[in-house]
């Protein structure tokens, strides 16, 4: 399968949706589907006409996480192999981490390691109510290493942490309590609901969104006082943007506002 099969692309009023299109394999995070996706994520944020990106998966299920076939051929092969391939999960999480454009998940089936790794990363999540979740590694011997960052970001170290020592598979109403998703709808709604909400998120300011994430994702690590300082200097920038100067024209004028991006 090629990397253009191996994700769907579509983009529909501002929105670029892509879907993990290996169904027959349960959307494994194979060294291919990851590589793919990368490549489809950064063609979607390189691209201007790109609001919003809507990540799902072909089939009933989301993302079986990593390709157990590629974790038992690594016994064959040199570290540095093993190495370079695995590089491929990393480079993956690394640039869903820094999008500046909303990225939202419709999770419409089972979410497992990397898969319950990637909804973490998502910035909204809409679930079936029929999707499972979990990080099953520790029943491969394995822990869930590289998603741990985004995980513990999304629901807190002691929930990362039980639910990497238990291996459990749990419900959608269970990952909708401890916040690793935003809603949970019935199965046959889950992509039009998601589509519908990014479709909506994909009129606000451009330069707004990217902002605002640009603050989410450079002050996680910093100092309080430095997180501040920092936001404040990307509001002046936000105050003396055209967009603001065109949304506040549009309120004022009782209009819907035509953003520049700037």
């Amino acid at each position: 399968m090629s990397k253009e099969q191996a994700i769907r692309y579509r983009l529909e009023d501002h929105v670029a949706i892509l879907s993990l299109n290996q169904p027959d394999r349960r959307n494994p995070l194979s060294y291919e589907m990851c590589w793919s996706l990368i490549e489809h994520v950064n063609k979607a944020a390189a691209d201007d006409d790109v609001h919003v990106i809507l990540l799902t998966g072909e089939g009933k299920t989301f993302c079986a996480g990593g390709d157990i076939k590629e974790f038992a051929s690594y016994q064959q092969k040199r570290a540095s192999e093993v190495h370079q391939e695995g590089e491929a999960t990393t480079e993956l999480f690394k640039t869903l981490s820094s999008l500046r454009k909303p990225l939202i998940g419709a999770i419409n089936g089972h979410a497992l390691g990397g898969g319950l790794g990637m909804v973490a990363v998502c910035h909204y999540t809409i679930a079936s109510s029929q999707a499972k979740f979990g990080t099953t590694e520790i029943k491969l011997g394995l822990f869930p290493l590289v998603i741990l960052p985004a995980v513990m970001d999304a629901i807190g170290t002691k929930k990362t942490l039980e639910i990497s020592f238990t291996g459990e598979v749990f419900s959608a109403e269970k990952a909708l309590r401890i916040g690793l998703v935003n809603q949970v709808v019935e199965p046959d709604k889950v992509v039009p609901e998601s589509v519908r909400f990014a479709k909506e998120l994909a009129q606000a300011s451009p330069l707004a969104l990217k902002i605002g994430l640009d603050c989410y994702v450079k002050t996680r690590d910093m100092e309080w006082n430095k997180k501040l300082d920092y936001a404040n200097t990307l509001r002046v920038i936000s105050f003396l943007s055209d967009d603001l100067k065109e949304g506040a024209s549009a309120f004022l004028e009782k209009r819907e506002p035509k953003w520049l991006g700037r």
